[in-house]
């Protein structure tokens, strides 16, 4: 069984801002494939499904960015699933808007949603879709910039980065995560 967690913060609050890209991503996913976000515990909103013939999980923490390790280590435990069957997408800001990045592990790189998983997982050995949203221009903070939503200009891009990583989670189904990694980086 494989685990997909998109990160981000939950309410209404936050929908459509830069930091919630992870739950956008769940969200079209989720709509592509016809799993239903319909079981509510472990902290989070998840679906259970198939995806070519894999078991897969949706997750969409809803402890807010900082703690969502809480939400993802039980899901784990209870189901069973080991650390390398888990993918993780969220906002990068050290990429440019809409593109992607794959990778099998890496530093938190300054995210408190990466940071609270390796805390929890122990490890910061697992997958990896870094979706780019660019940094704060002309001295705006860091944090009203990822809770803000996209200008206009960019919001194509951002779309077309959400289809790129509900494709990418469907290609990890079959084929290895190295090969997904040639294929979308």
């Amino acid at each position: 069984m494989k685990l997909v967690v998109g990160l981000g913060n939950p309410g209404p609050k936050y929908a459509g801002t830069r930091h919630n890209v992870g739950f956008d991503c769940i969200d079209y996913c989720a709509e592509q494939v016809g799993i239903e976000l319909d079981q509510s515990k472990f902290k989070g909103v998840f679906g259970k499904g198939m995806i070519n013939g894999e078991k897969v999980i949706l997750l969409k923490p809803l402890t807010y960015m900082n703690l969502s390790g809480e939400s993802v280590r039980p899901l784990m435990d209870y189901f069973n699933i080991d650390v390398e069957d888990v993918l993780i997408i969220y906002d990068d800001m050290d990429l440019p808007v809409g593109k992607i990045r794959l990778r099998q592990k890496g530093s938190a790189g300054g995210h408190n949603g990466i940071k609270s998983l390796i805390q929890h997982l122990g490890t910061p050995e697992f997958k990896r879709i870094r979706v780019g949203v660019d940094r704060p221009q002309n001295g705006e903070s860091i944090v009203n910039y990822v809770l803000g939503t996209y200008r206009p200009e960019e919001r194509e891009h951002v779309e077309q980065a959400i289809i790129q990583s509900s494709k990418a989670v469907e290609a990890w189904t079959t084929k290895t995560f190295l090969e997904v990694m040639n294929e979308f980086n």
